[in-house]
């Protein structure tokens, strides 16, 4: 369990740490995920 909450932790950190994301600049919840979701694949290939 304390590695999936690790791997959570690190996921939403990685996620604030860039303004694009922490300020939600895109109004459009569809543009706001689809830039989640590639911030997300990004992780993946780390």
């Amino acid at each position: 369990m304390y590695k999936a909450r690790n791997l959570i932790e690190r996921y939403f950190g990685f996620l604030k740490r860039h303004q694009r994301v922490a300020t939600r600049y895109n109004k459009l919840a569809v543009r706001y995920l689809g830039f989640v979701c590639f911030a997300s694949i990004v992780i993946q290939y780390k």
